[in-house]
């Protein structure tokens, strides 16, 4: 069985994407070749401020589609897509990054077309299409919670899921709507381990119909696959490990979003469960980063609600 490389779905073995994605993506029904030599990829890292993070370490290069050749070109400025090779300090970052974000949207979480695709050494790279452009080349505001709070971004680690909540009930138009996708946040990012959805990896979009609304998931890793004992960056309710199912109660109460929205929630991602079990099993990542990986969905699903038990 071979998976599509964007959508992670059962695609035809001669092939390793579905068109259909390739035009969600690129506008495309071809992959796009990538016309940079690989050692180029190396010169562009951009570190992060603050604590020491497995996202800070990332290679990030903007880059740019070249419709005419059909090529996609590293951009001098910011442009439409962000490209993320391999890393030397943890292994196989790219290829956990597209994982985490296809198990995100099979629990409902929104996240923007992406995919991994395989640079000219054959090593795998992550590439994603900026929410923030429109069509016509123009850029959307988009505030980060560091700055919604009025932080400087070393303390991007220093606050807590229900300050997030308050910043979205304070900025966003419709306030409840968006505590929801916060809420459902949270509990993906604990399930899958993802220790670095700190106040930079959260941000408000404001739209072309000028109403700020959650962005799409971005930066999101299963940082135990390289960190086994790493945290939530973010604590739930005081705690930022060993949450448990009363925790995540907690957080949706101190939301207020309500317990049949809340549970709605726990019960999509537990129904999630299998298909992400499946696509882990056949995920480009080593044997060990696999079982890992599976392990720890197992063992943090959130139960089905006694209501619906």
């Amino acid at each position: 069985m071979t998976r599509c490389w964007s959508c992670g779905e059962v695609v035809d073995d001669a092939d390793r994407y579905h068109p259909a994605c390739l035009v969600q993506l690129f506008g495309l029904r071809a992959l796009p070749e990538l016309d940079v030599d690989t050692a180029q990829l190396q010169t562009l890292a951009l570190a992060m401020v603050g604590r020491t993070s497995i996202s800070g370490v990332q290679k990030k290069l903007s880059v740019r589609l070249d419709h005419r050749r059909r090529t996609l070109q590293i951009a001098v400025d910011g442009d439409r897509y962000i490209l993320k090779p391999q890393a030397g300090t943890f292994a196989h970052l790219p290829e956990n990054e597209w994982l985490t974000q296809r198990i995100a949207a099979m629990a409902g979480v929104k996240v923007p077309p992406c995919a991994l695709i395989s640079l000219r050494d054959g090593t795998l790279a992550y590439i994603v299409r900026r929410f923030d452009r429109t069509d016509d080349g123009g850029k959307l505001a988009m505030e980060d919670f560091c700055q919604l709070a009025e932080l400087a971004p070393a303390d991007k680690y220093e606050a807590s899921a229900e300050q997030c909540g308050k910043l979205v009930r304070r900025h966003a138009n419709e306030p409840l709507i968006e505590l929801l996708r916060l809420y459902r946040q949270f509990v993906f990012a604990w399930w899958v381990g993802n220790g670095d959805m700190h106040l930079k990896n959260l941000a408000l979009l404001r739209h072309e119909d000028g109403r700020y609304r959650l962005s799409p998931a971005y930066d999101q890793l299963n940082t135990h696959l390289a960190l086994p004992k790493d945290r939530m960056a973010l604590s739930l309710c005081g705690k930022r490990d060993n949450v448990k199912p009363e925790t995540l109660r907690e957080l949706a109460q101190r939301f207020a979003i309500g317990q049949r929205a809340a549970e709605r929630v726990l019960r999509e991602i537990h129904a999630a469960l299998p298909r992400a079990l499946a696509l882990v099993a056949e995920a480009p990542l080593p044997e060990a980063m696999r079982e890992t990986y599976a392990a720890m969905l197992q063992s943090r699903v959130p139960p089905v609600p006694p209501s619906e038990a």
